[in-house]
């Protein structure tokens, strides 16, 4: 189980590995490009990997491409495209595939696409011969359902590449209808030198938000953390959404619906909660050592109006005290001490122990409360009853469907198919303590998720509907959320209603809604699929998850359902298997999603093919929690960044107060421009037909100009040493004194130029700038009619005597009564305004404080133009 401060909801581990000869410097095969494309709406995360690797060398190589996905992800789509022919892979039942990898194998073919089990991944894995002076591209697509925890979604992309990657791009959209309640990006790739690559954005209407991080070639080497390996570190956004509705938040289109039930208005339920320890003496040494130091932070996090037992058993079964107790200060305390002394010792009866615990709790029932009984094992039952399937169904008719069982396994020795049926039949979950420096923290994170129940006997109704997801729940706990999918099937219905009926503290409670069916589906055209994936991507978890604990017909019922459901949507799940055909002699490689309880598989030398020694591997890697969250960097300090819009100039006159700072005379026509800052940004009007110093470093002998016009920029100079590049908005182009390379916005493909200390990159309506130390990326915007130019600094010059206005990143301000900002020391009249944010291909609008020119970039107009370009 995963720290509790870092939850994975999108979390991405990625693995590309490129083959080449390990004593060149020089890439023969190199990443160009590697691009992650992750769009989350309404909780539903689509991410796309894309990588262009181009043999540079005259004879073929073979290239590796190993991607590690979230373990609640299924992939949807892998393509390679070879020399303009494109390989897709086809998702057959897994029985079918198996057969065509086992012939694969037989002939002495690579059958690399393998399936294996980490901590919280899974491996996809390819290869491919690539001809001489040719290029491959490889796309992956993976979904997921994000699962609120402890109060928010979190989507966790870690990179670890094995070289620096020129065209490094990771680019996140999240669209929530009810609105973002907050948005954070922190994790080690956050950290001050890559600070600046990375931007996020909140829309002003809070539903839509933007997180992205272009890193640089530079940045990825000399970072902290970094080395001629590239990057090494995790970027983790982390948000929720606002709850207005109690009832809940509802969306339908096309036949389809998905309800979203997380209520807030309720007081917490008492708890009677009993946890069953294992001190067998497989638990010698670290084992009992964290979980005795997992026991005693819990027990101090219980609340007063709790009551608790402690079970431990071996092959015998003690009890701390032979009842209930209230968590009081007094009675805590006695049962730290009791855990501080539990040993290691003797066999494993986990039946008699566990009976001991729902004994327990039955015995001492209490008005209004929840129940919760947890069971913490590292092994097999060795004594005692030990048949599994006597002990499930033992366990199973004496708790009868009255509250949860809950079985964390510590590490893999434990038989987890055993705790995984065991914890399902009785309405909870099982859960994998991975032995690891952090295996305490694993038992108090889940913990956490099942110590506030808020409501029991959770029902959810739907009128006119079919085919649904889960509808009953035992209990539901703050933090968490309850998502339930389904379609619609009564097309005449002017109204769908939905029905929620639980138990809260000491009363019943009903939440009713009944929302316009024209009303309800309010889903963007290019997203009106994504309610159907998601009713099919839940439907298939919860089929897998019932199969387990089902029997005779039932189990091949669900079992079937669940098999249809991955093939009609394309879902690589533990029924099915991804066959990619690849084009040297119609090998065929097979990915399978292995099940939870199994040991990473070894690698097998004859299932390899033989190649060439290699070593240049890039890679995007997951490191174990422990590292990830010591590398956590939970500084809020940004760099402001300059963006702009035009606007009609509002009057933004100072008063008589002697110490305001003057502003600036009326203009007809403005852009306006937007500082980043915290906790607002600020934003400022700049008259048009200037031309503009952006930034100038003289100790690198660096600068840049643009033509400001009326939406934006139409034309924009770099200088660099003896070179120079000219962008305007039909193309751009570079001079170094001799000769010149030319850009044309719109290309299909990426194009790009390298020379000592400098690289462009083209793709589509983005042109990526690195000139000595400075990146800057230029986006093309086309609005209304209207096509500019907006420059993005993404890497400033390290001298700290830089010029120009997007060199001003040092500004700071407090808000003052009376709509008053205090920069540097003077009161600046300040009012309510909005901007654009051009340094997203959406152009969201953002709001700001708007204030004087003069105030904002302390300095006059003047102090920013130059006489030509």
């Amino acid at each position: 189980m995963e720290r509790a401060t870092i939850r994975l909801t999108l979390l991405s581990f990625l693995l590309i590995c490129v083959i080449s000869a390990p004593t060149k410097k020089s890439r023969d095969l190199d990443i160009y490009s590697f691009h992650i494309n992750s769009t989350v709406i309404s909780r539903y995360a689509i991410t796309i990997i894309t990588s262009r690797v181009a043999n540079r060398v005259n004879e073929s190589r073979e290239v590796h491409f190993q991607v590690k996905i979230p373990k609640n992800a299924f992939i949807s789509k892998f393509r390679m495209t070879i020399e303009g022919k494109t390989y897709d892979g086809v998702v057959k039942q897994k029985e079918e595939a198996q057969q065509q990898y086992s012939e694969a194998v037989s002939r002495g073919e690579s059958a690399g696409l393998v399936g294996s089990v980490g901590r919280t991944l899974e491996e996809f894995k390819t290869s491919v011969t690539v001809a001489a002076l040719s290029k491959v591209t490889f796309e992956l697509t993976y979904e997921e359902l994000l699962k609120r925890r402890l109060g928010k979604y979190e989507l966790q992309i870690n990179a670890q590449p094995m070289q620096p990657v020129a065209d490094f791009k990771i680019d996140v959209y999240i669209n929530e209808h009810p609105g973002i309640s907050f948005l954070e990006v922190n994790g080690g790739l956050k950290s001050q030198e890559l600070s600046s690559a990375v931007i996020s954005t909140l829309a002003s209407s809070t539903k839509e938000a933007w997180v992205n991080f272009y890193p640089t070639r530079e940045q990825q080497i000399k970072c902290e953390g970094c080395g001629e390996n590239g990057l090494n570190g995790d970027l983790l956004i982390e948000y929720d959404v606002k709850r207005s509705n109690q009832n809940g938040e509802l969306q339908a289109s096309n036949g389809y619906f998905v309800h979203y039930f997380a209520p807030t208005d309720i007081q917490q339920i008492p708890k009677n909660v009993v946890f069953i320890i294992d001190r067998s003496g497989s638990m010698h040494g670290r084992k009992i050592d964290q979980t005795r130091t997992a026991m005693l932070k819990i027990l101090g996090d219980l609340a007063e109006d709790d009551y608790f037992g402690l079970i431990i058993f071996d092959s015998e079964v003690d009890v701390w005290k032979a009842e209930l107790l209230q968590a009081t200060e007094r009675n805590v305390k006695q049962a730290k001490n009791f855990v501080k002394n539990i040993n290691d010792r003797g066999a494993t009866d986990i039946n008699a122990a566990v009976l001991k615990g729902v004994d327990m709790i039955k015995r001492y029932p209490r008005e209004g409360s929840a129940s919760i009984l947890i069971l913490l094992t590292d092994g097999q039952p060795t004594t005692g009853e030990t048949k599994t399937d006597r002990i499930q169904a033992n366990i199973k008719k004496v708790i009868g469907g009255k509250f949860p069982f809950y079985c964390l396994g510590f590490g893999f020795d434990v038989s987890f198919d055993f705790l995984e049926k065991m914890a399902l039949e009785n309405n909870g979950v099982a859960r994998r303590i991975y032995e690891d420096s952090d295996a305490d923290l694993q038992l108090e994170g889940f913990y956490k998720e099942v110590a506030t129940p808020l409501l029991t006997d959770v029902q959810l109704n739907y009128i006119g509907a079919a085919n649904l997801t889960q509808t009953s729940f035992r209990q539901y706990y703050n933090g968490s959320e309850i998502v339930v999918a389904g379609q619609i099937t009564d097309n005449s219905l002017e109204t769908f209603q939905t029905e929620v009926i639980a138990i809260s503290k000491n009363t019943n409670v009903t939440y009713q809604d009944s929302v316009s069916t024209k009303d309800v589906i309010d889903v963007l055209p290019q997203h009106e699929n994504f309610i159907q994936r998601l009713w099919a991507y839940l439907t298939v978890k919860q089929l897998l998850e019932k199969e387990v604990a089902l029997k005779g017909e039932e189990k091949e019922a669900a079992r079937k359902k669940a098999l249809d459901l991955s093939l009609k949507y394309e879902f690589v799940t533990p029924l099915t298997s991804m066959v990619v055909t690849k084009p040297q002699e119609e090998e065929t490689q097979v990915a399978h999603k292995p099940k939870e309880g199994m040991r990473p598989p070894k690698r097998h030398h004859s299932m390899r093919r033989k190649h060439k020694p290699s070593s240049c591997c890039a890679k995007l890697r997951l490191q174990d929690y422990s590292i990830s969250i010591h590398s956590l960097d939970t500084s809020k300090e940004s760099v402001p960044l300059l963006i702009g819009l035009r606007r009609p100039r509002p009057n933004t006159r100072s008063t008589s107060k002697p110490k305001l700072a003057p502003t600036s005379p009326p203009s007809v026509r403005d852009v306006r421009f937007l500082i980043s800052a915290q906790p607002k940004p600020i934003c400022y009007d700049a008259p048009v037909g200037h031309k503009l110093l952006l930034l100038l470093d003289n100790s690198s002998d660096f600068s840049m100009n643009g033509q400001l016009s009326e939406k934006g920029f139409k034309l924009i100079s770099l200088h660099y040493k003896t070179e120079k590049l000219l962008i305007s908005c039909d193309e751009s182009v570079y001079y170094n004194g001799e000769n010149s390379v030319k850009f044309v916005w719109g290309q299909p493909e990426p194009s790009r130029h390298e020379s000592d200390g400098m690289s462009i990159f083209l793709r589509n309506n983005e042109l990526d700038v690195t000139m000595g130390t400075v990146r800057i990326v230029f986006f093309l915007h086309k609005k209304a009619g209207d096509v500019f130019l907006w420059p993005v600094v993404h890497q400033q010059p390290k001298n700290a005597n830089i010029q120009g206005i997007l060199g001003k990143t040092d500004l700071q301000y407090e808000e003052l009564p009376g709509s008053k900002l205090k920069i540097k020391d003077l009161e600046v009249e300040a009012s309510r305004s909005s901007a654009t944010d051009y340094r997203f291909p959406a152009a969201p609008s953002v709001e700001c404080w708007l204030v004087p020119f003069q105030s904002a970039l302390q300095g006059e107009l003047s102090d920013f133009t130059v006489s030509q370009l």
